[in-house]
């Protein structure tokens, strides 16, 4: 059985994912701007990996997107919003 904090965790990761599909990064790119490699990033985001708040401070620094936001389980929204802002 999943806790809760394994199913907020999967959510967040899952948002992260999202986040940098809608700006087009690849994986390799947030790794590289978290000195990291390619292999533990997409560990991160498979949610193999625990990940620290500094990190996730960091993610969503480079991502570009509030902290608050990015652990929001209205992701979806917000990216729809953000779509909306940049063509107006």
């Amino acid at each position: 059985m999943n806790s809760i904090g394994q199913l907020k965790t999967r959510a967040i990761v899952s948002n992260i994912r999202k986040v940098r599909e809608f700006r087009n990064y690849t994986q390799d790119y947030l790794a590289a701007k978290l000195h990291i490699s390619q292999n533990a990033y997409s560990k991160i985001e498979l949610g193999y990996s625990s990940i620290t708040l500094n990190r996730l401070i960091n993610i969503a620094e480079i991502l570009e997107i509030e902290l608050s936001d990015l652990i929001s389980s209205d992701i979806e929204e917000i990216i729809a919003v953000k779509l909306t802002l940049k063509q107006a």
